[in-house]
């Protein structure tokens, strides 16, 4: 299965018998437009997602948006109307970073038949396609999800990662990767150790890079890496984006830059090199 539809491939379903639940995870760093956003406008019959309250625990020791409780995360799906044999296409604003997290989050707990709208709001605002106004209440769903179905590290265990050999993506900004510009995070730099993919190497002004282009941007991906970037959120469309032209397996650390600096102890890496967990770094 496809893990991206185009807008004129969701239109096409929406005139369906078997037309699929619409999720719209329109969302912000740092900002709470996303539900004004989408109480403007909206996919036709698209029901609204909270990232903060229904896709993340509360910001603490785990990072800024540490993956969300179990329980708590089914009973969000369930409220928004996901059930056992619904299909599911979230959406954003566009670049793809929020839905994706959302399309993780629930492969990981065993539903599979979720896709990411590539382009989201804007491209299919751009195809002239129709959007409506107002709130959309689903009827409440049952499905049933079972996490634990996608290989993640948490920060002992990245550390183990990187020193036996294995790669950390990180998918943050360049400037932020190099620690030159730190506007969201108390603490510039990186995981020493990390390599840096950043995400506008393989997303543009209208989504995901075509798939040519995709493939040839995560040329150097191979399964097994590890991504992270500033919470956990950029890097599960990283993960989405290499399994969108075949590269699976994947490793999230969740908690990510936001984490790992928690512990003042820690080393930060600065600078263009990826640096080592090993050495004195800073």
């Amino acid at each position: 299965m496809t893990v991206l539809v185009t807008p004129d491939g969701l239109a096409a379903e929406l005139d369906s018998p078997d037309r699929p639940l619409l999720l719209d995870v329109r969302w912000n760093l740092g900002s709470a437009t996303g539900r004004d956003e989408y109480l403007s406008g909206h996919l036709p019959g698209a029901v609204w997602v909270d990232l903060d309250a229904g896709l993340a625990a509360p910001p603490g020791d785990g990072g800024r948006h540490p993956l969300p409780d179990p329980a708590a995360f089914q009973a969000a799906m369930r409220r928004v109307g996901v059930s056992t044999g619904s299909r599911v296409v979230a959406y954003d604003g566009g670049n793809g970073m929020a839905a994706a997290r959302l399309w993780w989050l629930l492969t990981d707990g065993g539903f599979d038949d979720v896709r990411v709208l590539d382009g989201g709001m804007s491209a299919w605002t751009a195809a002239g396609r129709p959007i409506e106004p107002g709130d959309v209440r689903a009827e409440p769903g049952d499905v049933v999800l079972t996490p634990g179905h996608r290989p993640v590290v948490d920060v002992d265990s990245v550390q183990e990662h990187v020193r036996a050999g294995g790669v950390l993506w990180d998918v943050r900004a360049a400037e932020r990767y190099r620690g030159e510009s730190e506007s969201v995070d108390p603490v510039a730099g990186h995981i020493p150790g990390a390599r840096n993919l950043p995400v506008g190497t393989f997303t543009g002004p209208d989504g995901f890079l075509p798939p040519a282009r995709l493939a040839a941007a995560l040329a150097g991906v191979r399964p097994g890496d590890a991504v992270s970037c500033g919470s956990g959120v950029t890097a599960a469309a990283a993960v989405l984006a290499a399994e969108s032209v075949g590269i699976t397996g994947l490793v999230l650390y969740p908690g990510s830059w936001s984490e790992w600096i928690r512990d003042r102890r820690r080393p930060v890496a600065s600078g263009a090199s990826p640096g080592s967990l090993d050495a004195s770094v800073g």
